[in-house]
C-alpha cells in the first residue's frame, strides 16, 4: 500500500467513526424520547446588572428560576421566560457556591466565603443560618460547604466540602443529627465532596469531585456503591428520576444510567452555544428543560427539551 493510499484512508476512517458516534447519539435520543437543544440568550437582565461566575441554579414549583453568582446581588430570581423578578444577598453572601429549593419553595444556599449555610423564604427573607462563620470541624461548623440536598422526611444533607471532606445531616429546623466521611480515596472517604442529591429511592449520592466518582449511601450514611469515570461538580434529577451530572473538568453534561454508567453526553469545552466553560451545577424545570450554571463562562444556559420521533 502506498503512502497516498494510507493518507486517503485516514479521513475515511475518521468519517466512519463520526457517523457511528452520531448514529449512537441518535439511538439514545430515540430511546429517551427527547433531546435537549441549547438556546441562545435566555435571561433578560435589567440595565446595570451582570453575571459573574455562576455557581448554581434551581427552579421552584412556580417555575421561577434562581441563579447564584459571585457578583453584586448574588441571588437572582427570574420567571420561566427569563424576566427578572427580584434579587438579594449582598448583606450576607461572601462567595456563592450551592443553591437548592426545598419542597416548600424555600431557598437554601452554601457560602464558601463565610463557611455558612442560609435558608431564605422565596422573597429573600432569612429564615435560618447554620455555621458559626468560622471554619471548623464542630457539629455547628462547616469548612467551605458546597451543596445541599433534602431527604424524604425533610432531612437536610450538606456536603462539607472544600475543608472537611464529610457529609452532615440535619433536621428541617437545622438541628444536627449525624455526619460521615474523612479525607481519602477509600470507600466512604472523600476528596472534595462537591455536590449532593437524594434520589427517588432515598439514597444519598455524593459527588466526590477530586476522586472522579459518585459515592452512594443510604440515608444514614451507610456506604452502598461507587460510580467512577467523571468529575461530578453538580448533579440534578429530571422529573422521571434520571440523574444528570455537570462534569466541570470535561466541560460536558452527562446522563447516567441506573448503574452509574454514562449513557449520553451533551456539550464540549468552549464558549459557544451548547458548549461549556466549567459547568458547575444544573437543574430542571417541570417541563424537562435543563439549566446549567457555568463558573468560567459566567453565564446560565438553557437547554430546551424537545420530543424525538421513535
Amino acid at each position: 500500500m502506498t503512502v497516498g493510499h494510507k493518507l486517503a484512508i485516514v479521513p475515511i476512517f475518521a468519517c466512519l467513526l463520526f457517523c457511528q458516534s452520531a448514529n449512537a447519539a441518535d439511538k439514545v435520543a430515540r430511546e429517551l424520547g427527547f433531546t435537549l437543544q441549547p438556546q441562545r440568550q435566555f435571561l433578560r437582565l435589567p440595565k446595570g446588572f451582570g453575571l459573574a461566575e455562576c455557581s448554581a441554579v434551581a427552579v421552584n414549583k412556580k417555575g421561577e428560576l434562581y441563579v447564584f453568582h459571585r457578583g453584586p446581588r448574588p441571588i437572582l430570581c427570574f420567571d420561566s421566560e427569563g424576566k427578572f423578578l427580584r434579587a438579594w444577598g449582598d448583606e450576607l453572601i461572601k462567595t456563592a457556591h450551592g443553591l437548592r429549593v426545598d419542597r416548600d419553595d424555600n431557598v437554601w444556599v452554601t457560602d464558601v466565603g463565610s463557611s455558612r449555610v442560609y435558608k431564605f423564604d422565596p422573597t429573600g427573607k432569612p429564615l435560618l443560618s447554620l455555621g458559626t462563620g468560622v471554619a471548623g470541624t464542630g457539629k455547628d461548623q462547616f469548612d467551605e460547604p458546597t451543596d445541599i440536598a433534602f431527604g424524604p422526611k425533610d432531612e437536610v444533607y450538606i456536603s462539607d466540602g472544600y475543608g472537611n471532606s464529610r457529609v452532615m445531616k440535619f433536621n428541617q429546623d437545622g438541628e444536627y443529627i449525624s455526619s460521615w466521611g474523612t479525607p481519602g480515596v477509600e470507600k466512604g472517604q472523600f476528596q472534595l465532596p462537591h455536590s449532593i442529591i437524594v434520589d427517588g429511592e432515598g439514597r444519598v449520592l455524593v459527588g466526590d469531585r477530586e476522586n472522579n466518582r459518585i459515592q452512594v449511601f443510604d440515608g444514614d450514611g451507610k456506604w452502598q456503591a461507587i460510580w467512577k469515570g467523571f468529575a461530578p461538580y453538580g448533579m440534578a434529577l429530571d422529573a422521571e428520576g434520571r440523574l444528570f451530572v455537570a462534569d466541570g473538568r470535561a466541560g460536558q453534561v452527562l446522563l447516567l444510567d441506573e448503574n452509574g454508567k454514562v449513557k449520553k453526553r451533551w456539550g464540549r469545552q468552549g464558549g459557544g452555544v451548547g458548549q461549556f466553560q466549567m459547568p458547575h451545577m444544573l437543574a430542571f424545570d417541570a417541563e424537562g428543560n435543563l439549566f446549567v450554571a457555568e463558573v468560567d463562562g459566567k453565564r446560565l444556559q438553557k437547554f430546551a427539551r424537545k420530543t424525538t420521533k421513535p
